[in-house]
């Protein structure tokens, strides 16, 4: 298995020959996540473990073109640790409740 640091670059790589960086844009690379994620969901309901691997493999390329268009590259300005801090940061202390097998925060 790769290191995850080495597939940043290829995966950036990949958009640029494809043409992303110069024709597409975050809201187009925001609306292809979205779409994604609905794979994402799909995977989800038919509980297909693949479809959920491919899906989630997906998003992380999409999010890293998004990273790029904001020129932020996660394994040097914005490392994937830092996210995560920020979002354990986020919702270590939240409060809320299940409903309808979804959390709700307390607002």
């Amino acid at each position: 298995m790769k290191n995850s640091e080495d597939l940043f670059p290829k995966i950036r790589e990949w958009a640029e020959e494809r043409g992303i960086y110069l024709k597409g844009d975050m809201k187009t690379q925001c609306l292809k996540l979205q779409e994604e994620v609905g794979e994402l969901s799909k995977g989800i309901l038919k509980n297909n473990p693949k479809e959920i691997t491919d899906a989630i493999g997906d998003c992380v390329v999409v999010l890293t073109n998004l990273a790029e268009l904001a020129s932020i590259h996660f394994e040097e300005d914005l490392p994937i640790e830092v996210c995560l801090e920020h979002a354990w940061n986020e919702i270590k202390d939240r409060k809320g409740k299940m409903s309808n097998g979804t959390f709700e925060k307390d607002n």
